[in-house]
């Protein structure tokens, strides 16, 4: 007897569905085919001793499993329940009242029967949708976040007996429901830290303000214990809020990935990532025989925080320059490529020598001659050059840290960065993929970013002076126009031009003696 359901596979960030025929007939022997790969060849005795665990047995006749379409390679444990589910039909174990066709079925056994959790529900779930299937029927740990999906039942079963007598129709198991945009907008400011906790370092939350309302990257220097990994941890708190669309973006980014957790469901605050500088180029980027996202795309819609850039591989930082201009990273294998979005801010930060003390107010640097500027140029060129804003980071004062005064809260500074935001997507309407200053490319910058005469003289002057490169030129324009933004101004005032221009501290010529 024939029998058949459907399954998923999900390649990138989406899925495909996949069909999953059994047939039980004369002869001995398991056999399955389709391009399967070890963990779903696994699947035999997973299933074979979660039907005796169940009270069934698996038949003793030949059984042939063919997952289609055939040329495309599956992966994973989770086609064990429509597997199992069948194999009993097929040999005729059970009779369904559901049909198994109706359903798109995925879940891995456990040997006694119950169901372990999977990843990438959320991307399968709206696939399913979208091919107008009746139901989802899944591990119950990853109900809530294919619920996030409507119009659509999501059957959350916690054993395979449970699937069993809900086909049968001896149990009625209730779709779970949620509401998405309730649980989106509950949860959206739900952050554990805050800007006001921070004492002192006025100037670098300003830097980190302009940031966030241009989208501009940043890379903070300074010695240790300055602040910067906690300044950068509290920069997703004045971003703008995640708008519906890109928090399902994220969520699904984290599905495939499987960094949602159990009973987990939409992720509505941004990102927030930060790599061991240890990590390899394909977990910075993503990869991998079957590609899995990176790092980079774990960011999207939020940030990515490098702590020490200069101790990171050279080439784990040299992939990641295609992926800033591009927003995306691609991945290509000899059969398909994948791609994953990679829209995320880089935040970086870095000691300004090995010791840690170079320009230090009180303590005495101890390299040698030369040392820091080879430490320096540990980070190239060309990925500086897409960084827009550079920030000294000075230690602060016991004075500061024991003052008490009240400091600003991050939802005062968010609600200045949205203003400038929605100032931005007005001005780039019509320029599809700008979304920000940060995004401008060359012939934009000339054509918005326009200074009178006295503010190029500044600039000339400063780049005379300071002996700033030619990249700077650009970036000083884009950081001031965000500065004219948060300000509400139509043009780029002087002042404006003059407090980006400190923001290029790495540009200037013999900053590292």
């Amino acid at each position: 007897m024939l029998s058949k359901t459907f399954g998923a596979a999900v390649y990138g960030v989406n899925a495909s569905l996949i069909t999953i025929e059994v047939v039980v007939a004369q002869g001995l022997g398991f056999n399955l085919v389709g391009l399967p790969d070890s963990a779903v060849k696994e699947s035999e005795h997973r299933v074979e001793a979660s039907l005796k665990s169940s009270g069934f047995k698996m038949p003793r006749q030949k059984v042939v499993v063919n997952l289609a379409p055939a040329d495309v390679r599956k992966e994973g444990s989770a086609y064990d329940l429509p597997i199992a589910l069948c194999v009993l039909q097929a040999s005729e174990q059970i009779t369904t009242e559901k049909n198994l066709t109706d359903y798109v079925i995925m879940g891995e056994l456990s040997l006694d029967g119950r169901l372990r959790p999977i990843k990438g529900v959320l991307p399968i779930a709206i696939e399913a949708r979208k091919q107008g299937y009746k139901g989802f029927v899944l591990p119950m740990e990853n109900a809530h976040e294919a619920a996030i999906v409507n119009n659509i039942d999501i059957i959350g079963v916690e054993t395979m007996l449970e699937a069993v007598e809900f086909f049968e129709g001896k149990k009625d198991i209730k779709p779970l429901v949620t509401d998405t945009r309730d649980l989106f907008y509950n949860t959206l400011n739900s952050y554990e830290v805050d800007f006001s906790h921070v004492q002192g370092q006025e100037n670098i939350k300003r830097a980190m303000e302009i940031a966030a309302a241009g989208g501009h990257n940043v890379i903070m220097i300074g010695p240790p214990g300055a602040g910067k990994t906690m300044l950068a941890k509290r920069l997703p708190t004045i971003l703008p809020p995640l708008t519906l669309q890109e928090a399902l973006e994220t969520t699904k980014i984290h599905s495939v990935a499987g960094k949602l957790g159990n009973k987990a469901s939409l992720i509505s605050t941004r990102p927030y990532r930060a790599p061991h500088h240890t990590i390899s180029d394909a977990a910075l980027v993503g990869g991998g025989s079957f590609p899995q996202p990176g790092e980079i795309s774990l960011a999207h819609n939020g940030v990515l925080f490098l702590d020490e850039l200069p101790e990171f591989k050279r080439t784990a930082l040299e992939v990641m320059r295609q992926p800033l201009e591009e927003r995306r990273v691609s991945i290509s294998r000899a059969r398909w490529a994948v791609e994953f979005p990679a829209n995320f801010m880089l935040i970086a930060s870095m000691n300004p020598c090995p010791c840690g003390y170079y320009n230090h107010p009180e303590k005495e640097c101890v390299c040698g001659p030369g040392v820091v500027q080879r430490y320096l140029n540990k980070v190239s060129g060309p990925l500086l050059d897409r960084i827009d804003l550079h920030v000294e980071v000075t230690p602060v004062s016991f004075d500061q840290m024991t003052a008490n005064r009240p400091a600003e809260t991050s939802e005062a500074i968010r609600e200045r960065v949205i203003r400038a935001r929605e100032t931005q997507t007005k001005r780039f309407a019509d320029d599809e993929g700008v979304y920000c200053n940060a995004m401008m490319p060359s012939q934009l910058v000339k054509s918005i970013c326009v200074i009178n005469d006295a503010g190029r003289m500044l600039l000339k002057t400063a780049m005379e002076r300071l002996g700033l490169s030619a990249r700077a030129y650009d970036r000083i324009l884009k950081v001031s126009r965000t500065i004219a933004d948060l300000a509400g101004s139509e043009e780029i005032k002087i002042e404006h031009l003059a407090e980006a221009i400190q923001y290029r501290s790495l540009d200037r010529e013999n900053w590292a003696g």
